[in-house]
């Protein structure tokens, strides 16, 4: 039976074997499909177990992924296996301690971690033991690290922003609707700007033509309407597939379309920059303002958090709130055949007749009146309107009472 213990500086005593891990990671995709780095870091890797010893059992290939965060699919799959009962291996492999981690509070919270379950944490080209002095070593550096990480995102932030105050698009996929064009090449890159897409733009001046005014047969649509009426009339999106409600809701918000794309509006947490840092870019325009204020102002007036629900706010007293006694379906408006007088029937009955559901049918203003009357007669009695009138003045009181008792003099 294998036997195993912490690494030294030198190989692996006689008889005894090690498993180990390789992590690999690189900040950009750039980086990983250029190949600058993660073949680097395995070759020196490999290399540094096969000297000491060790059994490389399993690499984990983390391309393009920033190391200020534990969001990163590889890594947490290294620290669940390094973290199971027994671990997977007993020793992680790492270029340098940036490569695991550029936070020097979570760095240190992982490495406790895996030493709590045996398993150390060994960088090829930081090599330290266990020791205080080692271990201070260790946090001093990643506190620069983690002081570098911050810079390099300062500057990169302020070329970004120089590159969108001169009109240049900033790398990311273009909204639907636009295209990127180089626009100029300044040494070894390409300066690009947004052009109109031919291809997609009509869809988009659709969406806002059916939120406004339908589509020639039914009015105006919402969000929800306009995705089921694209999908049926195999209007597709960029990448050949069917719309989901919350990509029209993007592009119906978006007010790029308008000819005014704002860059760095939002910072980390999605917390809105002050009005300095946002830079205003001109982008050619897909619909006018006047129609994308339209838009946003009905949109506005349908979202459940400003306008209550028909259920709410509609008319009907009991919607929502009564159900058939007999299979315990909801209750729902049927009109009679003059249009004069309406009736709660039970939904399920309507649907399926008389073999779904023996339901009743009570009619609307019957139930209404029956329903007000019992509310009438045991909420509003007056000795009960007494007694939470009394309640609610005691309540205003013991709040005056403290706020001149807090209040100096």
């Amino acid at each position: 039976m294998a036997t195993h213990q912490p690494i030294g500086s030198g190989a692996a005593p006689q008889g005894i074997i090690q498993r180990a891990a390789l992590y690999l990671r690189v900040l950009t995709a750039r980086q990983a499909e250029h190949a600058v780095s993660l073949p680097d870091q395995q070759r020196q890797g490999e290399a540094w177990c096969e000297a000491r010893g060790l059994k490389l059992v399993e690499t984990f290939i983390e391309p393009g992924a920033t190391a200020t965060n534990d969001r990163r699919p590889e890594f947490l799959r290294m620290i669940e296996a390094a973290t199971a009962k027994p671990p997977l291996f007993d020793v992680v492999i790492v270029h340098s301690f940036s490569r695991f981690f550029r936070a020097a509070f979570e760095l240190e919270f992982y490495i406790r971690k895996l030493t709590k379950n045996g398993v150390r944490l060994v960088s090829i080209s930081q090599e330290m033991g266990d020791d205080p002095m080692h271990v201070m070593m260790r946090q001093i550096m990643a506190l620069f690290d983690e002081y570098q990480s911050k810079e390099i995102a300062k500057h990169v932030l302020r070329a970004m922003r120089e590159n969108a105050r001169q009109g240049f698009r900033n790398g990311s996929l273009p909204p639907i609707g636009y295209r990127t064009v180089t626009a100029e090449i300044r040494g070894a890159k390409a300066k690009k700007r947004l052009e109109i897409d031919p291809l997609h733009a009509e869809t988009v001046r659709l969406m806002f033509r059916l939120s406004l005014q339908g589509n020639g047969t039914n009015g105006p649509m919402g969000v929800k309407t306009i995705t089921t009426w694209l999908n049926a009339n195999r209007i597709t999106t960029r990448d050949g597939g069917r719309w989901g409600i919350g990509a029209v809701h993007q592009v119906l918000i978006r007010s790029t379309y308008t000819g005014r794309r704002e860059f760095n509006r939002h910072g980390k947490g999605r917390k809105l920059n002050p009005a300095s840092e946002i830079v205003i870019v001109d982008v050619p325009a897909l619909i006018d303002q006047e129609t994308f204020d339209a838009v946003q102002a009905r949109m506005k007036a349908r979202n459940l958090r400003v306008t209550p629900p028909p259920v709410v706010g509609g008319p009907t007293m009991l919607t929502g709130l009564i159900h058939c006694a007999k299979c315990g379906g909801a209750m729902t408006i049927r009109t009679g055949k003059s249009g004069r007088y309406r009736y709660y029937t039970c939904s399920t009955k309507a649907r399926q007749g008389e073999t779904g559901s023996t339901g009743m049918t009570v009619p609307m203003e019957k139930l209404d009146d029956l329903v007000a009357s019992q509310l009438e007669e045991r909420l509003l009695r007056p000795e009960r309107l007494e007694t939470i009138l009394a309640t609610v003045l005691d309540r205003r009181e013991e709040r005056t009472i403290r706020k001149r008792t807090h209040t100096p003099s």
